[in-house]
């Protein structure tokens, strides 16, 4: 039987440039997604309002049934005067905040033990209902003290700054991404823990299709695995997926998915961390809540509860047509190529039960 999913939302996708963006992002609408919200960590980052339009436009001419919603990079190339230009022209939804070093071009990124030198720009952002997307980590750090931070602490070592980011904003909308651990899913839970029924939350996360299925094991010797914030543990695993089925209106759907070059995946040193799920996001995500009892819960975490969030007007739509998910089932690729780039899906030659259809 059919069930119809809504205006699809993926709150969190890497479409890159040039030759990569233009074999990755008719792939976006192919796994499922309407609407598409585009990370500016681009080689050079995007800081400026021309950048954010031309880098729009070209998405646009790539797939004309997309919805592309485009952000800043959190540097110092920013000043409150850009952003409240870029909100008064809805030039941008929100600004991506990078840990410097954490990730794929997160060099420009910020210094997370200390977020004040941002505060007039954040003070801008609550005003107009701008989002600011966390990367919710701290960089890796050894100083023989016994308070080293690595990839499987790294997470839960940033929470404090979410908590006083909410407290000193507290009507800043804030997205901590791609969760990854139980500590992060119990800090949503309670900071939303007055949330009354029918309420919209300020803080919200954002859980991956790929997290859901990975633990350590699955990326340790496994680059196509390999993404930051890595896979954790099994009890992580088990909290993401209890959180996304679980029909809380603060757990929505942001993909991640970041391509890499086979080429770059398939080296010994300097592996690129990122999965690549786009082309089959929404049948990934359907075998989880399936396998839980819950795919009656699949449209809040990928429509309702995201688009609510971002004060979607879907009038406004570049395709009316909605997403079906349909008992089909479809074979993930093995690669998704032209003659230069060669990309390896998650789960490649897997079979999953379910595919897409726009109606």
């Amino acid at each position: 039987m059919a069930l119809e999913l809504g205006y699809t939302a993926d709150y969190h996708v890497h479409l890159r440039q040039d030759k990569m963006m233009k074999l990755v992002t008719p792939t976006v609408k192919q796994g499922g997604v309407s609407i598409a919200y585009i990370m500016p960590n681009l080689v050079p980052p995007i800081t400026s309002l021309d950048q954010v339009v031309k880098y729009k436009q070209e998405l646009e001419q790539e797939c004309d049934s997309t919805t592309f919603l485009m952000t800043f990079y959190l540097s110092q190339e920013l000043t409150p005067e850009l952003v409240e230009e870029a909100a008064l022209k809805k030039a941008i939804r929100g600004i991506k905040c990078y840990p410097a070093g954490v990730t794929t071009n997160s060099n420009a990124g910020v210094d997370p033990n200390d977020f004040s030198q941002f505060y007039p720009i954040f003070e801008v952002m609550q005003k107009h209902g701008l989002v600011l997307n966390l990367h919710g980590e701290k960089p890796s750090t050894s100083n023989g003290d016994g308070k080293d931070i690595h990839v499987l602490n790294a997470e839960p070592e940033f929470l404090p700054a979410l908590f006083k980011l909410h407290a000193d904003f507290p009507k800043l909308k804030i997205v901590l991404e791609h969760c990854t651990t139980k500590a992060a899913v119990d800090a949503i839970h309670e900071i939303n823990k007055d949330l009354k029924q029918g309420e919209q939350p300020n803080v919200v996360a954002s859980i991956t299709a790929h997290h859901l299925y990975l633990i350590v094991d699955d990326w340790a010797g496994n680059p196509i695995n390999f993404c930051k914030p890595v896979a954790k543990l099994p009890d992580d695993k088990r909290a993401l997926i209890a959180a996304a089925t679980s029909g809380k209106p603060y757990f929505i759907f942001g993909s991640d998915s970041a391509p890499h070059d086979v080429r770059k995946k398939a080296v010994h040193t300097g592996v690129c961390a990122g999965v690549y799920t786009q082309p089959f996001a929404i049948a990934y995500l359907a075998e989880v809540f399936e396998s839980q009892g819950k795919l009656d819960k699949l449209k809040d975490f990928v429509s309702t509860f995201g688009n609510a969030f971002y004060t979607m007007d879907e009038s406004k739509l570049r395709s009316k047509q909605k997403c079906w998910l349909v008992p089909k089932e479809s074979v993930v690729a093995q690669t998704v190529s032209t003659q230069d780039l060669s990309v390896v899906p998650f789960r490649p030659g897997a079979k999953l039960k379910y595919s897409v259809e726009w109606r």
